[in-house]
């Protein structure tokens, strides 16, 4: 068999393997991720745990009602994706329960403008419902796998304004900083010095704070104009820890 043969021959072969894979890849996967699925689940979800709890910004609603949830959970649990509780996502992480996400979004009062961090992407959901909202979202994850996850799952669902970093969110993304707003979804003990200091001034922190075994509460942090901090607790709250080397 010549050369010229063989090469053929190879190409071929390489054709048919990539189509496999597209195709398995297409029935495992784009199936269940396609967003017009669960579309009535995804309503319910907004009109009975979000808006009856007295969420009612109405691009926070907006956005909540166009992310795929079910695309941001593992398989095995995306009949629950819309429920009224967290959801496992994998390295002792969860997805948060659909209100709190909807309610910490609101609290940040985004603008279409705005540049958001978010330490802790976990599955990338909390990511994209900000991506709707503003114009740049920098997420943090200590976990390289979910970091990595997450990436994927975001390029391949065409979000085009989120950037995602493996690290350590008590140092935020200094690179990228000031922002408007900053989302943190795991708990600290105490409020990382770092974030504040990558808050701009007149801007707004959502984050949970308190120890594995206390009483974590949701807490609000405003940043003045002067630079003073505000802050304000909006409700207890039960989130992960926040891991990370300090």
């Amino acid at each position: 068999m010549n050369t010229r043969m063989l090469r053929i021959l190879w190409a071929g072969l390489f054709l048919v393997l990539g189509f496999c894979a597209k195709e398995a890849f297409a029935s495992e996967d784009t199936p269940g991720c396609r967003p017009e699925r669960y579309a009535k689940e995804r309503e319910k979800m907004v009109r009975e745990q979000i808006q009856a709890r007295g969420v009612k910004d109405g691009s926070v609603l907006r956005a909540m009602r166009g992310v795929a949830r079910h695309c941001f959970v593992p398989g095995e649990y995306r009949d629950e994706a819309y429920d009224d509780h967290p959801i496992p996502i994998g390295q002792g992480q969860t997805i948060s329960q659909p209100y709190i996400v909807a309610l910490m979004t609101e609290l940040l009062q985004l603008k279409p403008g705005d540049r958001v961090l978010e330490i802790g992407t976990g599955s990338g959901y909390q990511a994209a419902v900000l991506a709707g909202l503003v114009g740049r979202v920098f997420t943090v994850e200590i976990s390289p796998a979910l970091a990595q996850e997450a990436g994927a799952r975001l390029k391949s669902l065409g979000y085009k304004n989120i950037r995602v970093r493996r690290g350590d969110g008590y140092l935020g993304w200094n690179e990228h900083a000031p922002f408007d707003a900053i989302i943190v979804t795991a708990a600290p003990r105490e409020i990382p010095p770092p974030l504040l200091q990558q808050l701009k001034p007149g801007g707004r922190m959502c984050i949970p704070v308190g120890g594995r075994y206390q009483v974590q509460q949701l807490t609000l942090i405003e940043k003045g104009r002067d630079g003073s901090i505000s802050k304000r607790a909006v409700l207890p709250v039960r989130f992960v820890p926040f891991l990370g080397e300090h």
